[in-house]
């Protein structure tokens, strides 16, 4: 069992860290450039190259049944789901097959709106009430899977 996070934008990683270090699942922080991660045997970090997706393909790659996906990224998402993987968004909402389609449409619909000129604002800001409700999915995921391991 792992954890992939998908880190350039990750508000959550610490949190991750902390809950990850209570059931001793080793941690691998995916980014672009280097980011700092803690001192812990259980930690690593994997930079890839700033090619386009190169995060997300690596991610893919070393995805399976067993692994935990943290991403804000609903193709990504997408893609892991398909290989079994379970994925958390930052807010705690999982991602789920069959919640992953209207996710895709939602994102499909505002990247036209935004095209066509309309200005949507950004997502609401991320807030305590976000990462209380991720550390306890978190929980509640990995808890899960050890129970099925």
């Amino acid at each position: 069992m792992q954890i992939l996070i998908d880190a350039d934008a990750c508000p959550v990683k610490d949190e991750t860290y902390k809950v990850a270090a209570r059931y001793k699942i080793p941690v691998v922080v995916v980014s672009n450039s280097p980011i700092r991660i803690p001192r812990d045997p259980l930690i690593s970090r994997k930079i890839v190259s700033d090619a386009f997706d190169a995060a997300d393909d690596w991610i893919v790659e070393n995805a399976t049944p067993t692994t935990v996906v943290i991403t804000a990224d609903i193709l990504l998402a997408d893609r892991c789901l398909k290989l079994g993987a379970t994925v958390l968004a930052p807010s705690g909402k999982p991602f789920t097959s069959s919640s992953i389609g209207s996710a895709i449409a939602m994102r499909a619909i505002m990247a036209d709106l935004r095209a066509g000129g309309e200005n949507l604002g950004g997502p609401p800001p991320f807030s305590n009430a976000d990462r209380s409700r991720y550390l306890s999915s978190l929980d509640e995921t990995l808890v899960r899977l050890i129970r099925m391991a």
